[in-house]
């Protein structure tokens, strides 16, 4: 019974769904998302509504007092104008805006070089000179203050040189730590990490050479060089590392020396200063 009651509702139910389909016209019945159908898009022309710039617009004096910002944004439009179409004029335009700005800062290259002879102060030529007597004078300097610190701090340091007789790198950096020794009269104990690995593991040695500075009197070291570095390689670096453990300078001043504090290779002489500038 139930079966021949819905008889009737699936039949008005494919009827009306009959009329509907009817409705429809035979090349539209096939259209739309539903068939994948993609919707058509309109055709715009892309219009570039960009203004490229002028020299008539501009004169010298304009151009030469113009904030480097805006000075600098015009520049690259025209150089992108002379790219874009490179015609005479276009090029032409480019490189008198061009030699505005080398002229500019032609000008200021002068007044620095003004500046730095009326305020010599504010020059690095007393800590840094450029004839080479000078410059002989304070390598000789560096050389003595180098030699020296690494003489007197023999008994408080010792290197320890971690090494492997399969590495070939090995043997030329024993022969360059032997003119170290010889030269300096320094403690260096020699550790074969494949007998001793448990002692490289300490240090977080993963490669071989491995040259360390350690202080005697204290649990800090430092490392010097992994693979093969010069004797005045590891001489600046044992001297910088020997400043830095004894508190002699901060990392900050990692590069300096000691005559050379105060002086304009000192990053933090200018914060002892605590008078405003005149």
């Amino acid at each position: 019974m139930l079966s021949r009651s819905l008889i009737p509702f699936f039949s008005v139910l494919f009827l009306t769904a009959s009329v509907h389909a009817a409705e429809l016209p035979p090349e539209a019945s096939k259209h739309g998302w539903w068939w994948y159908e993609k919707e058509p898009q309109e055709t715009q022309e892309r219009q570039d509504t960009r203004r490229l710039p002028s020299l008539s617009e501009h004169t010298p004096g304009e151009l030469w007092n113009m904030h480097p910002d805006d000075f600098q944004a015009l520049l690259m439009a025209f150089q992108k104008k002379a790219v874009m179409a490179p015609t005479i004029e276009n090029v032409r335009e480019y490189y008198i805006v061009q030699d505005i700005a080398r002229r500019k800062a032609l000008a200021f290259a002068n007044v620095a070089a003004a500046v730095i002879q009326k305020f010599p102060e504010l020059s690095l030529e007393k800590d840094f000179p450029n004839a080479i007597p000078g410059k002989l004078a304070k390598v000789r300097r560096q050389s003595e203050e180098l030699a020296s610190k690494i003489n007197q701090a023999k008994e408080r340091f010792a290197l320890v040189y971690f090494y492997s007789p399969s590495c070939g790198y090995c043997s030329e950096q024993s022969e360059i730590l032997n003119f170290f020794v010889s030269k300096y009269r320094w403690q260096v104990r020699a550790v074969d990490i494949s007998r001793n690995s448990s002692l490289a593991e300490m240090f977080h040695v993963r490669a071989v050479p491995y040259i360390m500075l350690i202080h005697k009197e204290s649990e800090e070291f430092m490392p010097v060089a992994i693979g093969v570095v010069s004797l005045a390689q590891m001489e600046e670096r044992v001297f910088r590392g020997i400043r830095l453990l004894e508190k002699e300078i901060s990392p900050e001043e990692y590069s300096m020396y000691e005559f050379e504090r105060g002086g304009g290779f000192d990053p933090g002489a200018l914060l002892k200063v605590n008078e405003p500038y005149p």
